[in-house]
């Protein structure tokens, strides 16, 4: 015996399966019950009663001679027999007499069995199991896609994550916030909408999809005063709810089997209703009530004809009557589940009524088995694809992660993090978060705000609170801005700093903020596209300032023309690519300081010569090998710092000592082994760097130096230190580490104003001090 515990399972599934019922398979089961307890009795009926009762037929003379002969016989034989008296009614009676045994009741219950294997119709007998194996078929056929595990796994999985969203708080919390809106607001949305596909569409009736600023919803930050409603273990829980939505979408959408499946045994269940009603129909009318037989049993009997009553005949015959009515109705239901299977596009499921109800315009279609299963859960309740709607929803998400933020980011915890930066504002650095924390505009003494690695960041109008705000800083960002914000931000921001992997990603709004002094770009292009790259017009930055690009393009773009009015400072850093054309540097009049680091620049580019306002010049990290085009630099009136570290350069050329006005100079981590006297003709230099040489002597003119503060000579060959070295009175700092120095003059003493010396590496000790 199978125990009842063993279909527990089948019990329990079904509650939850309910929901892929549509109202045709649930009338289909009821008609499945229905012909089933037509199976079960009759069946019952079968084992129970008797099938068939067979008595003697009687046989007139005149048409069986050798019959009535043969009784005559057998009576003769055994108790002689009265004549039978003629009359005018009855002319020849024949009493019908057996042969006597004491084998009655085994010899009639052989002869019903006899004859219910021979004389009675097969339809007549196994009607109740066809009935019985029928039903049973049917039945399989309706579940069978519940049961098979290609199809129950995603069924059960998806039964699984509808009811969760069904009864998840953020769902009630999203539809309840847009029910909870102004019947006026939604009128005046749906007329503006309206109005915006008039104005959009193409003379060819096209839509035109271009989002503006003000199309992004002010509504996205979360309301703080119902922050609350929802606790952190739901807002978590809701959060890994939207992850598994995003994947059983990519998985189910794969493929078709949930619905091919359907579609099978539907077809099968009207291919098995035609065969029924085909023979069903022609076969009813072989169930009779009376049947005649004949066995070959008068030598023990003395009958061999008889006629037999199947019992149940009239009872068989109503209920295949009935059995017939059940079948054609499930069958015409069955014919109507195959019409709307193929009348409707059931591999694709829009939610179109959703989005225009809830206001929640970003609900994406979806297809195959995902959108049959939806289909299916319309025809119980559309509320679970509606409430379900809102987990497919990116803005519904990205509300979520926003309240899920504002409630691990309170503005206490914000400003343990904040910190002073370079430029001695007041930072908040927050990296690799979900979003932006709306609680960051609480902190009204924020001056600077840093965000890293952070994706679809909202910049609402909320910004407008913090009144200190200066610099902004995206490193590896997707941004969005309200328009409100966008204003603010054009009034009040100084700095910005965007850190990208393609040009194409610089936020578009950043070339309107006209207030902007300081511009940083950081990012690196392919060698091929940095070739065509341009930046859109900077004409609209009217306070832009500095601009410094760290790429690696080959030209300086055209766009910085645009500001070079009032450019003062501007840097590029490539990253080893050659920086070819450089004829748009001519035409920064204004420009003070000038950084071309890591260029791969062989030779002064002529052009900046030009810049007559020039203080400070930076060919850092070049491949500069000869500079003798330094003499140009004489024009350069202004020039006060200038640094050729980093370089190739061999020698320092004479017409050095014209660069008068210099005051900081570098020519560190280069191939230097002699230095010129004429460096020193130099005498406004503070600064003066030539570490990472090669140089032997310092010349004794270096005491010509009076305003040196600044000397290094680490890392050279420098054997000894000339006394006039010790003339500069202004020297803070000397670094002669790394030489072969031997000894160190006691005329070190006359630097009163050196605070760091730097011997390391020397081969002696500094004698002590008496």
């Amino acid at each position: 015996m199978i125990p009842v515990t063993e279909f527990r399972q089948f019990s329990e599934q079904q509650p939850a399966f309910r929901v892929l019922k549509p109202w045709w398979d649930v009338f289909t089961d009821y008609l499945s019950v229905a012909m089933l307890m037509i199976g079960v009795f009759g069946c019952t009926l079968q084992v129970m009663q008797d099938k068939i009762i067979c008595l003697p037929k009687r046989v007139q003379p005149a048409q069986n001679h050798s019959s009535l002969s043969n009784v005559s016989q057998a009576v003769a034989s055994t108790t002689p027999l009265p004549p039978p008296k003629p009359s005018p009614a009855n002319p020849i009676t024949v009493e019908m007499k057996g042969l006597k045994t004491d084998l009655d009741l085994q010899q009639y219950s052989f002869i019903n069995q006899m004859c219910y294997e021979r004389a009675l119709h097969w339809y007549a007998k196994y009607f109740p199991y066809l009935v019985l194996i029928h039903t049973l078929v049917f039945m399989l056929c309706s579940n069978f896609w519940f049961k098979f595990p290609g199809s129950s796994s995603k069924i059960e999985h998806f039964i699984s994550i509808l009811g969760k969203c069904f009864d998840s708080p953020w769902t009630t919390r999203a539809l309840s916030e847009v029910s909870g809106e102004d019947s006026e607001e939604k009128d005046n949305r749906k007329n503006n909408m309206n109005r915006s596909n008039t104005t959009q569409s193409g003379p060819e009736g096209s839509l035109v999809n271009s989002q503006s600023l003000k199309s992004i919803p002010e509504k996205f930050v979360v309301d703080k005063s119902t922050a609350g409603a929802l606790d952190k273990k739901e807002g978590e829980q809701a959060k890994a709810l939207f992850e598994k939505v995003k994947k059983f979408r990519l998985h189910v959408e794969e493929g078709d089997i949930l619905y091919a499946m359907y579609v099978r045994q539907t077809v099968l269940k009207v291919i098995k209703f035609l065969i029924i009603i085909a023979y069903n129909s022609a076969l009813v009318s072989k169930v009779q009530f009376t049947v005649d037989c004949n066995v070959d049993i008068q030598d023990m009997t003395g009958y061999k004809n008889f006629s037999c009553n199947h019992t149940m005949a009239h009872l068989f015959s109503k209920l295949s009557f009935c059995y017939l009515c059940f079948v054609s109705i499930y069958g015409l239901t069955c014919l109507y589940t195959l019409y709307w299977l193929f009348y409707r596009s059931l591999r694709e499921y829009s939610f179109e009524y959703v989005r225009q109800e809830t206001g929640i315009d970003d609900i994406p279609d979806v297809k195959n088995d995902f959108a049959f299963m939806l289909h299916m859960i319309d025809q119980y309740d559309p509320l679970y694809s509606k409430r379900f709607a809102v987990f497919l929803s990116e803005v519904s998400e990205n509300k979520l992660k926003q309240l899920n933020l504002n409630n691990e980011w309170t503005p206490d915890k914000l400003r343990q993090k904040l910190q002073t930066n370079a430029h001695n504002r007041l930072e908040l650095p927050l990296i690799m978060l979900s979003g932006l924390p709306d609680t960051v505009f609480e902190i009204t003494e924020l001056q600077s705000l840093k965000l890293e690695i952070i994706k679809n960041v909202m910049i609402p109008a909320t910004i407008a609170q913090l009144d200190n705000l200066q610099e902004l800083s995206l490193h590896q960002c997707s941004v969005k801005i309200h328009s409100a914000a966008l204003s603010f931000l054009k009034e009040n921001l100084k700095v910005l700093s965007v850190k990208f992997d393609d040009m194409r990603e610089l936020p578009p709004w950043m070339y309107g903020l006209r207030n902007l002094e300081e511009l940083y770009l950081v990012g690196s292009l392919s060698h091929d596209i940095s070739r065509n790259v341009t930046l859109e017009s900077l004409r609209d930055l009217k306070s832009l300032k500095i601009l410094s690009i760290k790429s690696n393009v080959s030209k300086i773009p055209q766009a910085v023309v645009d500001v070079s009015s009032h450019l003062q400072k501007m840097c590029i850093h490539n990253d080893g690519t050659k920086l070819v054309m450089l004829n748009n540097l001519k035409k920064m009049t204004n420009l003070t300081e000038l950084e071309l680091v890591h260029c791969d620049l062989e030779r002064i580019p002529h052009a900046v010569f030009s810049l007559l306002s020039l203080q400070e010049l930076d060919l850092k990290e070049n491949n500069l090998k000869s500079i003798e085009e330094i003499v140009s630099f004489q024009h350069l009136r202004k020039l006060t710092v200038l640094k050729l570290w980093h370089n190739s350069i061999t020698y320092i050329p004479e017409h050095i000592k014209k660069l008068t006005s210099l005051e900081r100079l570098s020519f560190s981590h280069n191939k230097i082994e002699v230095l010129p006297s004429h460096l020193f003709l130099c005498n406004k230099i503070r600064y003066l760097d030539l570490s990472y040489n090669d140089i032997r002597f310092i010349p004794p003119e270096i005491g010509v130096l009076q305003s040196l503060q600044y000397f290094s000579i680490t890392c050279n060959k420098v054997e000894s230190l000339p006394d006039e070295l010790y003339f500069c009175k202004k020297l803070k700092t000397l670094k002669i580490g790394k030489n072969s120095l031997s000894v160190l003059s006691p005329k070190i003493g006359n630097l009163l104003f050196l605070s760091y010396l730097d011997v390391k590496a020397l081969p002696w000790h500094l004698p002590e001090k008496h």
